[in-house]
């Protein structure tokens, strides 16, 4: 049992082997200075996550902090543990993932400055947390310590009390300095997982929706794009063609642009939609003029959308005068493509 007691506050300043010592058993007192994410499992029933930008840069990445947010309120982008070659959905940062299932609370803390004398990491506790039932992590590309070009999973959690939760203007993702494209491969079909992992595929790929418990009520996630993007890409693959994308950091923002998929070889650039919509068009329409700018060799590179179904007439016209290439999807498999 515990022998000093913690009362988690927002603004809390700590370190890992107290909250060990309070929180955890003999395991958890073990892995205190280990991974940023550390379950608390008996009696607490508790998930710990350790956010240490300085950390963060040593390993090959720099993507924790407060975003922008958006209509459902602040997000904190946490970057999964695995400092070194890719990332995986499994082991703690398949706890991270399934805490919720798992019945364990998620409980923030980010590193700042040091405790004298000893010189431990200080802890700030943030403030309980839950990873966002509808869009729970991004993937990011980025080169470790080696050199070597690795994905890694960055968490996407909301405050469960806003009113409880220490957020600072300097926890928040910090904008880049330079212009940076980074060439990634194509997504895979399946997570990689730990050695001796069972393989499981992800939703995007074995259902039409999923309904998301949020605060905002019951909501219906459309996985349509992640499985139109999956037949496109077998088809891409038996017609011989290679595909890719790119990470674009853009200078002074914080966030990543990320184009669906780039046809390496008949040089297209791809956005697809979910939804035949003349939303949907005109929001592929601007994002792919705004990718294409940051882009290599942008005056002879083409650009599509990419549909499950035959747009209207006009939603076709809109496309042709914009210069955008169409390709849909057929019961036979995805008119337009190849592109003349």
């Amino acid at each position: 049992m515990p022998s000093d007691h913690v009362e988690l506050k927002p603004g809390l300043e700590t370190t890992r082997a107290q909250l060990a010592k309070a929180f955890g058993d003999a395991e958890a007192q073990e892995r205190a200075s280990q991974p940023g994410i550390v379950p608390m499992r008996k009696p607490y029933k508790k998930l710990f996550v350790f956010s240490d930008p300085h950390k963060s840069k040593e390993n090959g990445y720099n993507f924790d902090g407060w975003t922008e947010g958006d209509e459902q309120g602040p997000v904190f982008d946490y970057t999964g543990t695995g400092p070194n070659g890719h990332q995986v959905l499994s082991g703690l940062n398949g706890t991270l993932l399934h805490h919720q299932e798992q019945g364990l609370e998620l409980h923030l803390f980010i590193s700042d400055g040091y405790v004298k004398p000893g010189g431990a990491k200080k802890q700030r506790y943030v403030g309980q947390m839950v990873v966002d039932a509808t869009h729970p992590y991004v993937e990011r590309w980025d080169h470790d310590p080696k050199g070597e070009l690795r994905r890694v999973y960055v968490f996407r959690l909301r405050p469960v009390d806003t009113e409880l939760t220490d957020m600072r203007p300097g926890d928040a993702v910090q904008p880049a300095q330079k212009t940076v494209v980074l060439p990634i491969p194509p997504r895979e079909k399946t997570p990689p997982a730990a050695p001796g992992a069972k393989s499981k595929k992800t939703e995007k790929h074995n259902t039409g929706q999923i309904v998301a418990k949020v605060s905002v009520g019951e909501r219906i996630v459309n996985r349509r794009e992640g499985q139109l993007f999956t037949a496109f890409e077998e088809h891409l693959e038996k017609a011989g063609h290679t595909f890719s994308s790119f990470q674009i950091t853009v200078a002074g923002e914080t966030t990543r642009l990320t184009p669906d998929l780039y046809d390496v070889t008949d040089h297209v650039l791809y956005e697809g939609k979910g939804l035949t919509t003349r939303a949907n068009v005109r929001m592929a329409i601007g994002q792919l003029a705004d990718y294409r700018r940051h882009l290599e060799k942008a005056d002879t590179l083409r650009v599509a959308v990419l549909l499950p179904s035959e747009p209207t007439p006009d939603v076709k016209a809109l496309l042709k005068a914009e210069g955008v290439a169409l390709v849909f999807q057929t019961d036979g498999g995805f008119a337009g493509f190849p592109l003349p």
